[in-house]
């Protein structure tokens, strides 16, 4: 009887963590721009921007939000004939400024290139395998043992004849 639990808990264990790690894939999957190495973005304000925002209309080249991997690095060149402001980088006609971005640092900055003023900056964790290993675990662990209980609930163990005596 102690041999059928062992087995029963080990497959149970073995299909949460199987199924934990089939939807942690899927999820990653959909993350894909976050499983890459941090780098320098570069964030072109073209010319005619400022005209643009001061007729409430969203720059084409220009994202309302932008998401990025912890270390990434974001190069601002202003190519427009006016001064512009991200957060506290100030960006003068015809030069560049950049902001080192680490984990924790998503929040919505003052933006002179955005028609609402703001611009979304969102930093996440880049993905690393030690990042699935714990994703898998967090959600296949818990889901084997649940699938355990339930397996002793839905199936209960009947003692046999030898366990008995």
């Amino acid at each position: 009887m102690r041999r059928t639990i062992h087995r029963r808990i080990g497959l149970a264990l073995m299909v949460g963590l199987a199924l934990g790690a089939a939807i942690n894939e899927v999820t990653f999957a959909l993350l894909r721009e976050e499983s890459r190495p941090a780098q320098e973005i570069i964030l072109l304000i073209p010319e005619g921007t400022a005209e643009l925002v001061a007729a409430g209309e969203q720059p084409p080249a220009i994202p309302s939000a932008m998401s990025f991997v912890a270390g990434d690095r974001l190069l601002v060149v202003n190519e427009d004939l006016v001064d512009h402001q991200l957060g506290s980088l100030w960006i003068p006609s015809g030069t560049s400024a950049s902001l080192s971005l680490e984990i924790g640092m998503s929040q919505a900055y003052e933006c002179s290139f955005q028609p609402g003023r703001y611009q979304n900056l969102d930093v996440h964790e880049a993905l690393t395998p030690w990042t699935r290993l714990r994703g898998i675990l967090m959600s296949g662990l818990p889901l084997g043992i649940l699938l355990a209980l339930y397996g002793v609930v839905a199936w209960p163990l009947k003692p046999s004849i030898e366990s008995r005596d």
